[in-house]
């Protein structure tokens, strides 16, 4: 096999995938990653090196394809990121219903706010809104991950706070988590305003409490806030 050939078609895509494969990193994966798809065991930069080798002509022939194992969910995502942005927005919501994990959600993610850029504003009334209203707890995810990735900035931290407050209620373990990784996220780059909501939260105590937990963790956070933050435990 010629490691750097174009692959061009899905079964190739696979035979490649299967000849990266490691049996230990998968049962390694499959500890942490609770998806009900199989794993073949492959790295994310090797995936990534995979689907930077499908020639762009051919993008619309591997998108058909119904994805099995969980490389393939992510290779599916890398491929939706790939193409320009109207393009993208047109193919993204194809993606959601793939994602039943929280490493496929967030790299997915990850390549999505690289393409956002001057389009937030679009974005965020055409995808991010529907995410954060679905019943589907990943697609919750993704938009609070989209969020956290694209939006901590002034002109988004009320959006921000206002969203995360609506989705108080869910139970989801890994909505409640991205809710906590976005607050902590805002409180480092924007501490002042982000205490200010702390304060008058009405989030449940497991949320609130693993934000504190990711603000402490946090090296970009000083002694002195860290100290403010521990005393607001619930």
């Amino acid at each position: 096999m010629k490691e750097n050939a174009a692959v061009k078609d899905y079964d190739e895509m696979r035979r490649r995938l299967a000849f990266y494969a490691e049996d230990d990193y998968r049962e390694f994966i499959m500890k942490g990653i609770p998806s009900e798809r199989p794993f073949v065991g492959v790295r994310i930069p090797l995936i990534r090196e995979i689907v930077n080798l499908i020639p762009r002509e051919r993008y619309e022939e591997f998108l058909k394809v119904e994805p099995v194992a969980f490389e393939e969910v992510v290779a599916r995502g890398m491929i939706i990121c790939r193409l320009p942005y109207v393009e993208m927005l047109e193919r993204f919501d194809s993606q959601i219903g793939h994602i039943d994990d929280w490493c496929a959600c967030d790299t997915f993610c990850s390549g999505v706010c690289r393409k956002i850029g001057g389009h937030r504003q679009e974005f965020l009334e055409a995808k991010v809104e529907g995410l954060l209203n679905s019943e589907g707890g990943f697609a919750v995810r993704v938009g609070l991950v989209i969020l956290k990735c694209a939006y901590v900035e002034p002109d988004y931290l009320a959006v921000i706070f206002d969203r995360v407050e609506r989705l108080a209620s869910r139970e989801e373990y890994y909505v409640r988590m991205a809710i906590a990784w976005g607050i902590a996220e805002c409180f480092i780059k924007f501490p002042d305003e982000a205490l200010g909501y702390l304060r008058v939260s009405g989030l449940p105590s497991w949320t609130f409490n693993k934000a504190i937990s990711k603000i402490c963790d946090s090296y970009r956070v000083s002694d002195e806030m860290k100290e403010v933050v521990r005393g607001m435990r619930r």
